[in-house]
Parts: structure tokens; sequence; C-alpha cells
């Protein structure tokens, strides 16, 4: 009620209504952690076209599969991804200008070759305050990247620590490109750079010795095992720093390769831990249905938060002349999932006739209906062509979809639509922490709960013909008893009935006979 009622008259008071609108969260944010050419190490960066892709991490790189993989995820319908580079062993390119108190020492942004490219010019064309002890101060510096054309420059950089143009802090703010290593022993700005015949300056570049490199291929150690990893934030647990991703892509450390067999059982067990879905490339080495067999089998990969796809598929390599390769299907798989989700919704089979993965003309392995049906029951997705339809997705199990092992989660549509409603939940019900736990509050519950389930059903997530038949949200005295309300606690029950593809169709023919008369 008012505060106070002080004067005969109408009051006017809102009451909250409890309503707590609960929004989806995504369903195809897609994570992909590997080696590029340039780019921010360790730091996850929003991707949402293969061009912003291009503009931070380059393009394509024959030491890089990632750059592959995203450009697949994009050309199949992919809307956002987030990359994280990472390194192993890379040297950062170093560059020296002269001063009067010693060598100023520059670096590029990040380690890789990349950097080979950098040039620096210095000039003193600055503003001009009248006051030499202050103009001489300043300087401007143009770095231009030859290798991607890119130039930025920065004027009236001060030497002065005191100055809000000080250089070091205005160049690792603002600039993408170079940053300082190392600073003169005495403050002083660096020379300007000399004219050639024709007054054009001269710039800087790296001598020999002081040239990056772009290390060697990654392995475990840079994703999981390496020291304090998870505690900084780093590899594979830089997507700490991401409030959300749905799909992981882990490319093969070379193209032709594969990554460890145990990093795989990493990331789908990190999977698990922030509610997304591991997208696992098959071995190089399955190069045949009957090694695809055994070495599933040979495999530790079953979890419900995995799906497996097989085979690789081979692709035009724009770097080799447009020759056919052999590429890891992970990136594709993860763009068509990403299509389904826009057009379909997250409980839609990623599979099927409209599963097509663009821009493949051919599968390492063609395999036959036979075939498919020795590796569906154990749990592999295929990827078949067929004919009219082309290359298409022919498989929707997670790597707990074994037959033998009549897990619920054996359809990958179900463990997703879960993976959705359980997070949805999660950041929709916050609000609840702390409130009085009793009657009204559970009220609430289930009005907000039962909204976002209602909300579901109309798009037609569940089976049955009525919100009873297809979910129930359950708050109350019975499933928060007196014991849970003195120690804090409230326990809301959700369930929900999915809908399970039709893998299996089967049409039953019979031949009318000719009526006979009795």
């Amino acid at each position: 009620m008012p505060a106070a009622l002080s004067y005969p008259g109408v009051y006017v008071e809102e009451i909250p209504s409890g309503v707590r609108t609960i929004t989806g969260v995504p369903t195809s944010v897609t994570a992909f952690v590997g080696r590029a050419q340039r780019g921010p190490v360790n730091e996850p960066v929003v991707c949402n076209g293969y061009g912003d892709y291009e503009r931070t991490f380059g393009s394509l790189w024959l030491a890089s599969s990632m750059s592959y993989a995203v450009r697949d995820f994009f050309l199949n319908g992919g809307g956002q991804a987030i990359i994280v580079r990472l390194d192993n062993g890379g040297h950062t390119t170093e560059l020296t200008l002269s001063t009067t108190g010693g060598d100023l020492t520059l670096a590029a942004g990040n380690p890789g070759a990349w950097g080979n490219n950098l040039r620096v010019v210095v000039d003193y064309n600055t503003r001009k305050t009248g006051t030499a002890s202050i103009d001489d101060l300043l300087f401007n510096l143009t770095v231009t990247d030859n290798g991607t054309r890119a130039t930025e420059k920065f004027i009236n950089l001060s030497i002065d620590a005191a100055s809000p143009r000080y250089y070091p802090t205005v160049l690792a703010q603002g600039s993408a490109l170079i940053r300082v290593k190392t600073l003169p022993a005495t403050p002083a700005r660096p020379a300007a750079s000399a004219l050639d015949p024709q007054g054009r300056p001269v710039p800087t570049a790296p001598t020999a010795a002081q040239e990056g490199t772009d290390g060697n291929a990654l392995t475990r150690a840079q994703f999981t095992t390496g020291a304090n990893l998870r505690t900084n934030k780093q590899g594979l647990y830089a997507l700490e720093k991401v409030d959300v991703f749905n799909l992981l892509c882990l490319p093969p450390h070379a193209l032709d390769g594969d990554i460890e067999a145990d990093l795989a059982t990493d990331a789908a067990a990190y999977c698990e831990e922030r509610r997304a879905i591991f997208v696992a490339d098959p071995p190089v080495g399955w190069d045949s249905v009957a090694h695809a067999v055994s070495g599933f089998a040979a495999s530790s990969l079953r979890s419900k938060n995995a799906a497996l796809y097989f085979p690789r598929l081979v692709q035009s390599n724009p770097l080799r002349e447009n020759q056919l390769e052999v590429f890891a299907p992970c990136g594709a798989v993860a763009g068509v999932i990403a299509r389904t989700d826009t057009q379909r919704g997250v409980w839609k089979a990623p599979a099927g006739l409209d599963s097509l993965l663009t821009g493949v003309p051919k599968l390492s392995v063609p395999l036959t209906d036979p075939e498919n049906g020795q590796l569906n029951p154990l749990g592999i997705n295929c990827l078949r062509s067929l004919p009219a339809a082309g290359r298409v997705v022919w498989g929707a199990r997670t790597t707990r979809g074994n037959d033998l092992l009549a897990d619920e989660w054996k359809y990958l549509p179900v463990r997703r639509l879960a993976l959705y409603i359980e997070e949805s939940l999660y950041r929709g019900v916050q609000w609840v922490v702390f409130e009085p736990n009793d009657e009204p509050l559970w009220a609430q519950i289930r009005l907000n709960v039962g909204a976002f389930m209602q909300n579901l059903f109309r798009q037609g997530a569940f089976q049955g013909q009525t919100p009873r038949d297809a979910y129930f949200v359950k708050c109350d005295k019975e499933t928060t008893t007196q014991n849970d309300i003195n120690l804090g606690v409230v326990n809301i029950v959700v369930g929900f009935a999915p809908l399970k593809p039709a893998e299996f169709v089967v049409l039953k023919l019979q031949q009318m006979a000719g009526q006979v008369a009795a």
C-alpha cells in the first residue's frame, strides 16, 4: 500500500503481476577451437560471418583445418561462431626504432609469421602548440600490414607518461597490429623515418632475427592438459569467458590428421558441463565401414553430449588449384544443425533430405543402405550421397545411441531439446533466489515455467494433443517439504514428452483379393 495516507482522496498503486517472461537461449552458437594464421590467442572472438573470421584470423591456411571448418559452417547456414585461436610455440615479430634515449622495441599484436609483413613509419607532422617542451614530445606512427594492406595511423602520440596520448597505452588499447614491448632507457620519441629520393618515407621492417614464426601443430597439451589451463581460462577452457555456446567443434590438428582420442573425450566431458554438444569427426584412418565399426568399438567416446559423423568430406581446396581433398565434416554438420534450428526448431532432427551439405561434391567413403545399417545402430551418424538430393546428413543419434544401451538420450534432437530447456529455465528462474519460499512463490514459478513450456508445445516441440499430455510443471508442498523450506530449498519438477525422429518408415502393402460371392 502507499507509504502514507495523508489526505482524503484516491491513491493509485501498481501491483506486480508476478509474470516474469522466460526467454529461450540460442540453440546453435558454435565454438571452434584450433589453430589460425593470426589473431588473439586464448581469447574467444564472436564472428557472424566468414568475413569476420578473415578480418581477425586470416583466410584459408593449409596449416589450419579450423579455417576450412569455419568456412563450411557459414556456407551451410551457420549464424554465429565463437573462435578461439591456440598457438604452439609461435614467435612474435619485433621491430626496433632508434631514439636518443635508446632503442624502442615494438612487437606484433599476436604471434605468427603474419607479423613479418608489418611496416612502421614515424613522422613529426603533429599539432603545434608553440611550446617546444610540449611539441618535442609528440610524434605520429603509421603501421601497415603489407599482407592485408590494413593500415593504422596514430597521431599526436606522446612520450609523456602523464599524457592521455601516452603511446604504449594508446597502442595497447587502439591497435590490432602492434604493441610496445620495451621502452628506451630514457624517455624519447623515435627518430623520424628517412625519406627516399622521391620524398616518400622509408618504413622500418623487422630484421631476419626479429621475424615471427607460426610454431608447430597443436597437441592435446594446448587444449586441456597443459599447466593451469583451466585456472587461467586458456585452451579449451578459454570458452569459460563465453556466456553460452551450444555446439563445439575441434577440427583436426592438420588437414590430413586427427585430434587425439583422449582430447575428444575431454571435449565431450566439457560439453556436459556447459550444456553443449560436441560434434566429433571420424579419424582419418576410418577409410571403410569395417574400420569405422572396429574403430568406434575401440573408442571411449560414449557421451550423451557428443555426436559422431562419418565419413569425411571430399571438397576442392582453393589453395591447391581446387584439387579435391579430404576434410573433416564437423564445420559443415554444425552449419546444417544451425540451419535446421532456424528453419524448424531445435526439436527437429538435423538430418534428412533437407539437410543438404553445401559445397560437398563427394564423400570419402560412399555408403550403401546395408552399410548404413551397420553403423546407425552403433550410434554413428552417416553422411550419404542420395540420388537427386545430393550429399546429406543421414543420422541423428548421440554417441550413446547404440541400440544395446537403450539410453534415454539416444537421439540428438531429444538431447538438444532437453539442454535448451535446462539452460533457458536455469537463466529464467534466477529471480527466485532469496524470494519467500511459500505458496505464492510456487504459484509464480508454475505460472512462468508453464508459460514457457506452453509456448514450446504450441510450436510443436512435444508429443501429445493437449498440454496435459505434452508436459507438466510441479512446484508445491509435495515437491518442497517443510524440511526443504528450512534448508532454503525450492524444488521445481518439469517433465516433457519429446518428439522422437521417424528413423524407420515402414510401408505395408497388401493386395486386395477380388470379391468372392459367399
